[in-house]
């Protein structure tokens, strides 16, 4: 299965995902997938740039799990009224960013991203699957 699919397979498998996002430490897309209803919510319609003015926000929060002697962080989960984002830390430099809507099924998402997480590894160490 290539990155896309599995990308797609975890948008189409949970209630209420809006768009899921693989990204570089700088932001920059390295695939994304959105669902229709993902124009009525998001800014623009797009999960990236949601995700890139985030990204300043969790790179703070990593300096604060340092700070606090708490380890590297592996996953944030940020709500608010129009939609919730989860962020989950890929590999170094690599963030997978999901996000779903008010009344969708956030834990599910959660766990439709750990139970994929090593398809996306693999798929990222060996490009072209």
């Amino acid at each position: 299965m290539s990155l896309d699919a599995t990308l797609e397979a975890i948008l189409n498998a949970g209630s209420g995902i809006l768009g899921v996002i693989l990204m570089d430490s700088d932001g920059i897309p390295i695939a994304e997938v959105s669902a229709p209803t993902a124009n009525a919510r998001l800014p623009g319609g797009e999960l990236s740039a949601t995700a890139v003015e985030f990204g300043r926000v969790l790179g703070e929060a990593e300096k604060a799990a340092e700070a606090v002697a708490g380890g590297r962080m592996s996953e944030a989960v940020i709500s608010m009224a129009r939609f919730s984002l989860v962020f989950t830390r890929i590999e170094e430099g690599m963030t997978l960013a999901l996000a779903v809507e008010p009344d969708g099924n956030l834990g599910k998402a959660r766990y439709l991203i750990r139970r994929n997480l090593l398809e996306i590894r693999r798929q990222i160490e060996t490009p072209g699957r």
